[in-house]
């Protein structure tokens, strides 16, 4: 029996200041996810896609489905892409937890960091709990990696299986996949 595919939403960005290499982490997670089965979503909003992410994905053989707000218009190069458009930012996040088995966070801007953190709630919301893996490449995510010690390990029992940092995109799949696997 053939198991279902992992549903991964992945947050990334490549505009607004930060890491220049961000185009190819998104390159090198797409690239390796759809190799491993897994099936990705992409938030877009205010005209931003993460182009590299789905073209890697795609090119890999990969499921790739973006979740837009109206002002995106896919590319010639994602024509064929399926994407849901939801006008609020709650409906998107929502629809996200929703289809996702885990949440993966890549270096980028604030805009996809503030995506992320909408979607866990909404799933926590829901009940749902969904697993996040960090990308904590050039330390993006430091700053995230020193709250969960001191903030929600007291606060958010099993914390460690809610929310993980990884040094690497194998890294980041080894952790992903195995955290939800725990979940089911």
């Amino acid at each position: 029996m053939a198991s279902k595919p992992l549903v991964l939403a992945v947050f990334a960005s490549d505009r607004g200041a930060g890491d220049a290499e961000r185009s190819s982490i998104m390159t090198q997670a797409g690239m390796y996810f759809a190799r491993h089965g897994a099936s990705i979503i992409c938030v877009a909003e205010n005209g931003v896609i993460p182009v590299p992410l789905v073209t890697a994905a795609r090119s890999a053989g990969g499921s790739v489905r973006i979740i837009a707000d109206a002002s995106i218009a896919l590319p010639r190069a994602l024509e064929g892409v399926p994407m849901e458009v939801l006008a609020e930012t709650p409906e998107r996040l929502g629809r996200v937890a929703a289809l996702a088995d885990a949440l993966v966070a890549l270096p980028g801007s604030l805009a996809s960091a503030s995506a992320l953190f909408g979607a866990w709630s909404a799933s926590k919301a829901s009940g749902k709990a969904i697993p996040v893996v960090m990308l904590n490449r050039h330390r993006a995510f430091d700053v995230m990696r020193g709250y969960a010690a001191d903030v929600l390990s007291p606060g958010l029992p099993g914390h460690e299986r809610a929310v993980q940092f990884a040094d690497s995109v194998e890294d980041a799949w080894n952790r992903v996949s195995r955290l939800a696997q725990d979940r089911h």
